[in-house]
């Protein structure tokens, strides 16, 4: 009988530093046993929308992300078999031609702003992690990463947080912190709890 895969799943708002978290996990075991999914690869395929018609897309609303196929390629990993992760270009708005294959492993990990909001990807995960952060130091980091990252300016990155992201957070994101077992103050500085969770997975391993 083929052993299941132990499914985890990371949410918090942007910033927060979940992807930290989900990275720190991930060094902590051997490459041939983890797997990881970034929700931010399931943003739906825009090729059908023009570039000036993309960039006005609330991409923080639950409806932005294809989902289906999000739970479709966790089950599919979870019954053993490989999946072909789509790839996300933040620059265009769109999803690239190329995907990524990713494995099945003994540990998969799922990471993203809305992993806790959707029954259908909660009712598939056998940990679920909040991370918690203030939200002056999540904007800052978020402000980085899309002017470093994403080919962002500093006032786009300040009006979206403004007009979309904050309001998203608190109506979507925020909220699901009841659906956690596990909420981490401090994102990927907390090294107590990252020891705790690594700890617990290697528990359920063993068993």
């Amino acid at each position: 009988m083929i052993k299941k895969p132990i499914l985890i799943g990371i949410a918090g708002g942007t910033g927060s530093g979940k992807s930290t978290i989900a990275r720190e996990i991930y060094n902590r075991f051997n490459e041939d046993c983890i797997a990881m999914v970034e929700q931010d690869s399931y943003y739906k395929d825009q090729s059908n929308i023009a570039f000036e018609e993309r960039i006005k897309i609330n991409y923080d609303h639950p409806k932005a992300f294809d989902t289906e196929l999000l739970v479709e390629h966790l089950k599919t990993l979870l019954k053993g078999e490989a999946i072909e992760k789509p790839l996300y270009d933040f620059e265009i708005h769109n999803r690239k031609k190329e995907t990524v294959r990713v494995e099945p492993k003994d540990i998969i990990i799922v990471e993203g702003i809305l992993i806790l909001e959707d029954p259908a990807i909660r009712d598939i995960l056998d940990i679920k992690i909040y991370v918690d952060t203030d939200a002056d130091v999540r904007i800052i980091r978020r402000m980085l990463r899309d002017i470093n990252e994403r080919g962002r300016t500093v006032d786009s990155v300040i009006n979206q947080y403004l007009n979309v992201v904050r309001p998203m957070h608190m109506q979507f994101v925020e909220p699901t912190k009841r659906y956690a077992d596990i909420i981490i103050p401090e994102g990927g500085h907390n090294k107590v709890a990252i020891d705790i969770i690594v700890a617990n997975i290697k528990q359920i391993l063993q068993k």
